[in-house]
């Protein structure tokens, strides 16, 4: 039977986050009900809370989860209870164009649990990303879990939910980052910090974290960075060319999704260099671009949704690095709050405070 669980919700546009009970259903054909452990404070969660990604209150927010399923609906042979999972928002359908052609990393009809989740009184929540898991419990979709090792622990394991899978993947997977190459991140956050640790676990060769916040540059170098540039206090662009005898860089991250950064990304690419846009632009923002800079230089711009990745291929193998010692996701965490604690996250993580704070459930 339904059960009633807490849950963060964010009621209306640009008011802070309320604590409500939640009614999670008893999972139909194809769905499953998770136990959530932990799950990281993203910024897709403020977005959504800000209006930024649709209209559709109130939103129950949470998506970069990690827990383990309680129950499956009819039909469900992909996961099973007491499985450790964590959360993705790429369920692939296997049906689709994209995925008919060997291409399920952007599958173009990912799968979501049918039924919905609502408060006491029957007012339907939207669940971000599909997922909702500032909550003890949600209903997925069950191709929303992937199994993993359960020696991982859940707080640094649901980062792989979105953000730090966003930024290993659009080093990896996008910007095809190989050993030898000379990259640039533009940014230094946790989406930026991941696309170093990214670059570092490929073997790029140089690793250049650019950001105006010099306790960033600080972050950027614990995981792997080989260089710093503060651009507050020069241009970044001539300050990359002289790291790579005047040539740029293979690969350019911009994990800001601002037209200003992601233009000095451009030019600071090498010939035939890769420029991966993988900071989420506002729907407002233009750039304009020399057209004869994108023909005579060669390479490729290339945008990154959630790192190109395929949970099923890539969270089982960076769990595996992880436990290796060879990925510091437990690094990426800056504290553990509770669920009462998220609206304050929120704060801390627009002043730049924190790469992640993980609400522990």
């Amino acid at each position: 039977m339904p059960q009633t669980v807490q849950g963060v919700i964010a009621m209306a546009q640009g008011e802070p986050v309320t604590i409500a009970d939640v009614v999670i259903p008893d999972p139909g054909p194809g769905e499953a009900v998770v136990a959530i452990q932990a799950c990281g404070v993203c910024h897709t969660d403020l977005h959504y809370r800000e209006g930024g990604i649709n209209d559709e209150f109130p939103f129950l927010l949470g998506h970069e989860a990690a827990g383990v399923v309680e129950s499956v609906g009819a039909g469900v042979t992909e996961t099973a209870p007491g499985d450790y999972v964590i959360l993705n928002w790429r369920a692939v359908c296997g049906q689709c164009r994209s995925c008919s052609r060997g291409r399920p990393q952007i599958c173009f009809d990912t799968h979501n649990a049918s039924q919905q989740m609502t408060l006491t009184d029957g007012t339907v929540l939207s669940p971000a990303l599909g997922i909702g898991a500032f909550a003890e419990k949600t209903l997925v979709a069950a191709g929303q879990c992937t199994k993993i090792n359960p020696s991982a622990a859940p707080t640094a394991a649901g980062l792989l939910g979105c953000g730090v899978m966003a930024g290993i993947g659009a080093a990896i997977n996008t910007g095809g980052v190989s050993r030898g190459d000379s990259v640039a991140v533009f940014g230094c956050g946790g989406v930026g910090d991941a696309a170093i640790a990214g670059a570092a676990l490929a073997g790029a060769s140089i690793i250049i974290g650019v950001d105006i916040d010099d306790r960033k540059l600080r972050w950027a170098e614990t995981f792997g960075a080989t260089h710093t540039i503060n651009s507050a206090d020069c241009d970044p662009v001539e300050a990359i060319k002289a790291l790579t005898n005047g040539n740029g860089v293979d690969v350019a991250i911009e994990a800001i999704g601002l037209p200003e950064t992601y233009r000095q990304a451009f030019e600071s690419r090498d010939l035939a260099g890769t420029v991966v846009l993988v900071g989420v632009p506002h729907p407002d923002m233009t750039i304009e671009l020399p057209f004869i800079e994108m023909f005579g230089r060669g390479g490729a711009l290339k945008s990154s949704w959630y790192g190109d990745c395929l949970p099923s291929r890539d969270f089982p193998m960076l769990i595996d690095l992880y436990l290796q010692g060879r990925l510091d996701l437990d690094g990426f965490v800056s504290e553990t709050i509770g669920i009462g604690d998220v609206e304050e996250a929120f704060t801390k993580m627009q002043r730049g405070e924190v790469l992640r704070s993980v609400v522990v459930l």
